[in-house]
């Protein structure tokens, strides 16, 4: 029994050393950081957004102070709207104008229409009186003939001749002006369908004006508009560079709306802790400012590229020397909701200390 008691009691010892020699070493894993990345080459990043005029002019009022936080909508600067204003009135008196226009091309349009409808009409029934006189004509010449057979043979008298002979000549001469009559009148009626043709092409050019209008009186109202020049976001409103009175140009540079509302970290991790990060891993941030402020997030997308690819001169490795520098790559990582109190401690450019859980 004691010689049992004995070879079990080693066994004991090896299990219990074993076990210690597990925990520290899990202890050690998570002192050094196992299962997860970290950085501190990281920042707050945000919408910086530069507000710039769209008109020319003087700067009527100035409705903010430097660094104060506004919301979207809000009235940053009042540009001097008089010029605006009768512009936009030219626009509207054009635009009228040119409608009037195009209602009297299309009423004309209407009355040379029933012109050439009259036209045609009266060409149609030219050549009918054509018809009907060679008819007439037709008659009479064989009148003609039958008198003139019954005279040489004694048949008939010489006024009947005569009288057979002159209505004979009135016939072809009535026909004769028929077919003159007919051509005039169709010549009148091309006229007239070429008339009408021309009125249609400028009811197009009177509607093209009337476009052309309302295109100039919109650009007018956004002119006018453009002379109230509003905050992009929310957030804060700094940089102001304009005092009332002064005049400023278009595209003058007036200040920069910093929109706090979206917040994200650009962390700019080594090439080589990339093998474990994937999109939507939860992340740990410590700004360096307020080192007790915990802030969660995951990862949002991976830059496609490293960060010396966007430098001003990227380096270019097949020409002279080569010395091997491990390379960055920015993450974007999204931050959880943040409260007031947050958004109102946190810049863009802070710096930050990053932990991805990759475990």
């Amino acid at each position: 029994m004691e010689k049992t008691e004995t070879k079990k009691a080693p066994k004991k010892k090896i299990i219990i050393g074993i076990a210690v020699i597990a925990v520290l070493t899990v202890a050690i894993f998570i002192m050094m950081g196992g299962g997860k990345e970290s950085t501190d080459n990281a920042q707050f990043d945000a919408m910086i957004i530069p507000v710039r005029s769209s008109v020319s002019g003087y700067v009527k009022q100035v409705c903010f102070n430097d660094n104060q936080e506004v919301k979207k909508g809000d009235v940053l600067f009042v540009i001097d709207d008089t010029e605006y204003n009768a512009r936009l009135l030219q626009a509207k008196a054009a635009l009228e104008n040119a409608r009037a226009n195009l209602e009297t091309v299309k009423k004309n349009a209407n009355t040379t229409n029933y012109s050439a409808d009259a036209a045609l009409y009266s060409s149609n029934s030219t050549v009918d009186n054509v018809q009907s006189s060679f008819a007439r004509l037709n008659k009479v010449k064989n009148d003609y003939s039958r008198i003139k057979n019954m005279f040489e043979s004694k048949a008939a008298t010489k006024a009947e001749f005569d009288a057979v002979t002159a209505e004979l000549e009135v016939a072809q001469a009535s026909y004769d002006a028929s077919i003159h009559q007919s051509k005039a009148s169709q010549a009148q009626s091309l006229g007239a369908k070429s008339q009408a043709n021309s009125q249609v092409s400028m009811i197009i050019i009177a509607e093209a004006l009337v476009k052309q209008r309302q295109a100039e009186l919109k650009l007018a109202q956004t002119q006018l508009n453009y002379c109230t020049v509003k905050s992009p976001c929310n957030g804060i409103i700094t940089k102001k560079s304009v005092e009332n009175g002064q005049y400023i140009t278009l595209g003058t540079p007036l200040c920069s709306a910093i929109d706090n509302e979206d917040l994200w970290i650009t962390a700019n991790f080594k090439e080589t802790q990339l093998e474990k990060m994937k999109v939507g891993q939860k992340v740990i941030v410590h700004a360096d400012a307020y080192p007790d402020l915990e802030i969660k997030g995951q990862i949002n997308s991976f830059v496609g590229a490293t960060g010396a690819r966007f430098a001003l001169l990227p380096p270019d490795n097949s020409t002279g020397n080569f010395v091997k520098i491990v390379q960055r790559i920015p993450v974007k990582i999204s931050l959880n909701q943040l409260s007031k109190s947050e958004k109102a401690k946190l810049f863009p450019g802070l710096s930050a200390v990053v932990s991805v859980i990759v475990k």
